[in-house]
């Protein structure tokens, strides 16, 4: 069982890691029967220390949403973390790779909020009817801490990832944003593109068979912490296709068809 003190050690070691732009060890390789109310814990005082840094809070992101992930990460449920207003990058937007460890690049779709949604019983209805409007979107994600120890060859656990504010790094949004109810979002897909290069395609049925659905989890989730999903705030409803690794010098284009395209380039 973590202790506060090893709980504030480790969120600030993640904190000096992402400054230092270097990979720690991963946390559960120090503490290896830590749970994940645990993992949890050292996300929000993390978290808490970027947002007493000036940071803002403005959103979520729902992270392990596909069976094949699940079934990789051993886990039986999804993940989030918190979405702060210096992860957001312009369409088209030139990104410094060297802010960001082992970056890499996951396509989703962005539901933007304009009502409150909270509660034990939240349904995909209710959050469609919350939902301002769904937009696509690439996630960066970054890990602070080794996904594998380079010396010991040690794979870090999922505790280790939410620990890491589930790998949170940043958010692209753009094309054509629609009302929820102006598509069947499961059949939302995109084509995405590394250097012109089709890398990747996915159909955003595979978030949980529909991605508001991943949004109905995270509410459930906040439900007996009494925290509540606001309006204005922008929930990535989780990948539907694997992490794509990226360098320096890599062009990435998200292809939603209908929905418009979104790029950003590496620098």
């Amino acid at each position: 069982m973590l202790s506060d003190t090893d709980i504030n050690k480790a969120a600030s070691d993640l904190h000096q890691a992402e400054i230092d732009r270097r990979q720690i060890d991963p946390i559960t390789l120090t503490h290896p029967n830590m749970t994940m109310d645990e993992a949890y814990a050292i996300q929000k005082q993390w978290v808490d220390r970027k947002v007493s840094d000036g940071r803002r809070v403005i959103g979520y992101k729902i992270g392990l949403t596909s069976r094949a992930m699940q079934n990789t990460m051993k886990i039986d449920q999804p993940d989030y973390g918190v979405l702060l207003d210096d992860m957001v990058f312009e369409d088209g937007a030139d990104i410094e790779t060297a802010r960001f460890s082992d970056p890499r690049i996951e396509v989703e779709l962005a539901f933007v909020l304009k009502d409150r949604l909270e509660g034990e019983h939240v349904t995909m209805f209710d959050v469609l009817n919350a939902t301002d409007y769904v937009v696509p979107a690439l996630e960066l994600i970054s890990a602070r801490s080794h996904r594998v120890h380079p010396e010991t060859g040690y794979t870090r656990k999922i505790f280790d990832t939410i620990a890491d504010n589930a790998a949170n790094a940043g958010i692209v949004m753009g094309g054509r944003p629609i009302r929820p109810q102006e598509m069947d979002l499961r059949w939302c897909g995109a084509l995405c593109y590394v250097n012109g290069v089709l890398e990747e395609t996915g159909l955003a049925a595979g978030v949980l068979n529909h991605p508001a659905n991943g949004i109905c989890w995270v509410a459930k989730r906040f439900a007996p912490h009494g925290i509540a999903l606001e309006p204005g705030q922008v929930i990535l409803s989780g990948s539907f296709i694997r992490p794509i690794i990226v360098k320096a010098g890599d062009t990435v284009h998200a292809d939603y068809g209908p929905l418009g395209g979104i790029s950003c380039h590496f620098v």
